[in-house]
């Protein structure tokens, strides 16, 4: 993320920001039944991370309603105001006659629980930005208001850098709660696994990070990408195909460090399943030294980080349910001597704090006890 950019709030991955929009939605709620209004929250972050698909999922999940608006594409004051027509109440009493409004088509009309989402909000002009200060205080516009038990979300890009935005003053900024969403490559990694994404380009955030710029190579953008290949089985013999899908969603850098990857068979790494249902461990752990190798004799700490991630994300699936030799795998796994012991820690640190009491029973196992406090 570029130093110069203006972001306020928290920085949260995906799920510490659900959470935090879990808690203020029912704050909100419970204000709402108090008479009050509650607060508008506004989610901060860079083009791409899924700032918009995190509200859409939450609505889904929570089977709420969501009204969608965008409001850079206004253009004028009527487009928030909506259509004015003229009312007679009676024809026959002159003068009696009023103008009412049409509400816009995005205004919600049914009680909720429902979500309004302002997205881009600062990418709208001055003069919209200030219109919607009234929505954002009172819930309402003077033409219309918005139905019991709405909540309001905004998201927005940051100032600074090469984005087109209009300035918040302060006069707006605290009209509203804020809230910043970073990337975390093992949080998204979870999420990707559960979208279906392409476990190849899972391995391949897992491996390098840093690819994820925030410029033309976001998540999602390579989502994009992962979606376009994953009809490829044999990445390697359609290289020119996946330089031009790559090119098409990604910036060089990324291209030419995902064709390293291909080139490296690293789209190869080996996979949960392969490690937690081996028959016979030896092979699996011959390939495993054989990936940690580098070129020059090093050892590819990379390579075995992304699979400790990967065996993470697969042990702590709210599904996941330990096979017969799954035990005995993963322990074999983490008492390889190739695999250093900050990772060994790291991953039995994680399992232990986020695993069920099935997972943790697995890691019960004298000689890898005595492996972790030898490494303290």
């Amino acid at each position: 993320m570029e130093d110069n950019l203006i972001l306020y709030g928290a920085k949260l991955d995906s799920i510490r920001l659900r959470k935090a929009l879990d808690h203020i939605f029912k704050a909100n709620l419970s204000l709402q039944s108090q008479g009050k209004r509650g607060t508008p929250v506004c989610i901060w972050g860079t083009h791409g991370l899924g700032k918009t698909m995190i509200v859409q999922e939450f609505a889904h999940e929570n089977k709420w309603q969501l009204a969608y608006c965008a409001p850079a594409q206004f253009e004028e004051m009527g487009d928030l105001h909506g259509i004015p027509f003229q009312v007679d109440p009676d024809e026959n009493i002159s003068g009696d006659e009023y103008t009412a409004f049409a509400p816009p088509d995005w205004v919600p009309k049914q009680d909720g629980p429902g979500i309004l989402l302002l997205d881009d909000i600062n990418r709208a002009d001055d003069r919209i930005l200030r219109g919607l200060m009234q929505l954002l205080q009172n819930f309402e516009m003077f033409s219309w208001a918005l139905p019991p038990k709405w909540q309001i979300v905004a998201t927005a890009n940051p100032e600074g850098g090469d984005y087109s935005v209009t300035p918040m003053d302060d006069a707006m900024l605290t009209r509203l709660l804020h809230l910043t969403m970073v990337f975390d490559p093992k949080t998204w990694a979870q999420w990707a696994d559960s979208a279906g994404v392409d476990s190849r380009g899972i391995d391949f955030v897992l491996t390098y990070p840093e690819i994820v710029s925030g410029k033309r190579t976001t998540p999602r953008s390579l989502v994009q990408f992962f979606e376009q290949i994953s009809d490829i089985p044999d990445l390697k013999k359609e290289m020119e195909m996946v330089s031009t899908l790559a090119l098409s969603s990604l910036d060089d850098v990324t291209v030419g460090t995902f064709l390293g990857f291909v080139n490296d068979n690293l789209e190869y790494l080996i996979s949960p399943e392969e490690i937690l249902e081996a028959k016979d461990f030896k092979k699996v752990s011959k390939r495993i030294e054989n990936l940690s190798k580098s070129e020059g004799g090093g050892k590819r700490v990379d390579r075995l980080a992304t699979m400790c991630t990967r065996l993470y994300l697969t042990l702590t699936k709210e599904k996941y349910e330990p096979q017969s030799n799954h035990s005995d795998n993963l322990v074999k796994f983490m008492l390889m001597e190739s695999l250093p012991n900050d990772l060994r820690m790291s991953l039995h640190s994680d399992l232990m704090k986020n695993g069920t009491e099935k997972v943790k029973k697995m890691l019960r196992d004298k000689r890898l006890a005595k492996l972790l406090l030898d490494g303290m």
